[in-house]
């Protein structure tokens, strides 16, 4: 890039911060609405780091922005961010630097001017297009190790339902949940219990704090399915954020299925009660 051009970019952006904003903002009007939600949900701040990207981009500094776009890649990825939003963005931050460059260096007939111009300006496509690059390799690299790391627990997922009597076994959860692995595991425990021919299990909750909408409603699925082999559920463990989801969620808890506190009370009841 011309040094002369893009030290008037730098300067604008660093002297001339609000406006610089102001100016992004108005170029991604769906993005501007999200801002502060995007912020708490992943402590993202989209300003900050759009200056960050555009200061690389101007200064053709790209080892600094393959780099950040690698690590933004997988912030975006560890929250579940929507890419349509992070698509927009760039490409608002695009339009911005474009004109910021029309603004600083403004098209003449003196053909050696236009020649740095358009150079200039492409010099700026190639950086936002790196940049877009690089995030969406780290990006999609991220998740796919991720499946990859929760099918290969699933799959490998020795349910441990563990006896303690004849009749009486215990499921000790623990870990994340989602609906893949649910569905294993519902398979695994109506198996389970078959062999087993255990007439209780208690499902110790205590290692999982939460679970998403869709799973909670696959772990009644769980539930129904322990139920109709003729097996009573008791759970055990819940911590208040789960409680409080279901509750949300408007589940009642069925006749069937018992809740105690802990692992340890459910253990006292029921073992004493069956060794009488």
């Amino acid at each position: 890039m011309n040094v002369t051009t893009t030290s008037k970019i730098d300067k604008y952006i660093l002297n001339n911060r609000e406006e610089f904003q102001s100016l992004l903002l108005s170029e991604a009007s769906n993005v501007a609405t999200k801002i502060n939600s995007i912020l708490e949900e992943g402590n993202i701040d989209l300003l900050k780091n759009a200056e960050k990207i555009a200061l690389f981009v101007a200064g053709n500094k790209r080892e600094e922005l393959i780099d950040f776009a690698e690590v933004e890649g997988i912030s975006w990825a560890k929250h579940s961010l929507t890419l349509a939003l992070k698509l927009e963005w760039i490409h608002a931050l695009r339009r911005t630097l474009w004109h910021l460059l029309r603004e600083n260096n403004p098209l003449n007939s003196n053909s050696k001017s236009l020649t740095d111009f358009y150079e200039l300006e492409q010099n700026i496509n190639d950086g936002i297009d790196e940049f877009l690059n690089n995030f969406f390799i780290s990006y999609s690299k991220y998740k796919d190790e991720l499946i990859m790391t929760q099918r290969n627990l699933v799959e490998h997922l020795s349910v441990p339902i563990i006896p303690v009597s004849a009749s009486i076994a215990i499921l000790p959860m623990i870990g994340s949940f989602d609906s893949y692995r649910m569905d294993i595991i519902k398979e695994k425990i109506l198996n389970e219990i078959s062999r087993l021919r255990a007439s209780v299990l208690i499902m110790d909750l205590s290692g999982i704090p939460e679970m998403d909408e869709y799973t909670i409603s696959n772990f009644q699925k769980v539930l129904n399915g322990v139920t109709l082999m003729g097996t009573k559920s008791i759970l055990t463990g819940l911590s208040p954020q789960l409680a409080n989801k279901m509750i949300q969620l408007g589940w009642g808890i069925e006749k069937d299925i018992e809740i105690k506190g802990t692992l340890q009370h459910a253990l006292n009841d029921y073992l004493v009660v069956n060794s009488k």
